[in-house]
């Protein structure tokens, strides 16, 4: 009985270990798949020209699809940066590069690797990604637009991305981040809740084998995923959007990167608002707002702003 006893506790916990470890390796895989799914959205739906991009990541790698939409070269160019699973046209992205075109900026919407229009290439959650964005601001540079002139906005796994690029680009001096994560520890145990059937209070013991597996197998270091750690490497003010019932990637996310950047840094905690849907419920002040950011922070030529503002005082 006894003997009984030991070989049925024995296979039990092998079955423990076993499905520990594939619980571990699906929330793994998780971090470094996406689906691909159809544009959204287009340039032409809002009467912008457009030109069909491609470029390489810096330092090489999968070849990477976008719209380039040119608006008054004295204005900012921004470079759009979505999130895990996303796509350019996500997150109504091109209706804010719209608004921002109005006001003369133009603008880089691009698919990050694996995603979208973009070549297969190794997803990490932003690691790798970062090259990504590093390339977009290349591509602009290379194509004669001055460094004082590009800003990047980030969504969510895109944001948190942006600020790693940020973080080793000292020519980039403007960064837009709309909902970030704040390490990606949390990140992938709010990712593996969403994804699988386990509550979001268990997830955490799979983050420590999901990490090994994740180094192991993929080359991808958690541990060098921590915005709010690489948000202190960037020796400018960055605007941060959070939406205060975001049910992806928590508020205290936002809150902590903000909280660890640049003295002067802005927080917009939009009431009401779930993940990356700031532009969504508040469309006119999410274009000011973000204006009013990349104007102070990027060169412009002032002239044009002075004679719109120069406005009779009778009519």
């Amino acid at each position: 009985m006894l003997r009984k006893l030991r070989w049925t506790v024995s296979i039990g916990l092998v079955i423990v270990v076993l499905a520990y470890g594939l619980i571990s390796f699906l929330i793994t895989q998780g971090l470094t798949k996406a689906d691909r799914n159809p544009q959204e959205d287009h340039p032409s739906n809002h009467g912008l020209a457009f030109e069909d991009v491609q470029f390489l990541p810096r330092g090489g790698g999968p070849l990477l699809s976008g719209w380039y939409i040119a608006g008054d070269p004295s204005k900012p160019n921004v470079i759009f940066v979505h999130g895990l699973g996303s796509k350019r046209s996500g997150d109504k992205a091109v209706g804010i590069a719209a608004g921002l075109v109005r006001r003369g900026y133009s603008a880089l919407l691009f698919d990050l690797r694996g995603h979208g229009d973009s070549a297969d290439g190794k997803i990490s959650g932003g690691l790798f990604e970062r090259l990504d964005v590093l390339g977009a601001f290349d591509y602009l540079r290379d194509h004669s637009v001055p460094s004082d002139r590009i800003g990047v906005l980030g969504f969510s796994m895109g944001a948190g991305t942006t600020v790693l690029a940020a973080g080793e680009e000292p020519a980039l001096r403007a960064v837009v981040l709309d909902s970030p994560y704040a390490a990606a520890r949390s990140f992938v145990s709010h990712e593996a809740a969403r994804k699988t059937v386990f509550p979001e209070w268990l997830t955490p013991i799979f983050v420590p084998t999901s990490e090994l597996m994740a180094a192991t197998i993929y080359g991808i270091s958690l541990s060098a995923m921590v915005p709010e750690e690489a948000v202190q490497r960037i020796d400018y003010p960055v605007l941060v959007i959070h939406g205060a019932a975001d049910t992806r990637i928590p508020l205290s996310n936002g809150m902590r990167v903000h909280a660890a950047a640049h003295p002067g840094s802005e927080l917009w905690l939009v009431p009401g608002v779930d993940h990356v849907d700031a532009f969504i419920d508040y469309p006119v002040e999410y274009i000011e707002r973000v204006d009013r950011y990349f104007h102070g922070r990027l060169t412009v030529d002032q002239a044009p702003l002075q004679r719109r503002l120069v406005i009779p005082a009778i009519l």
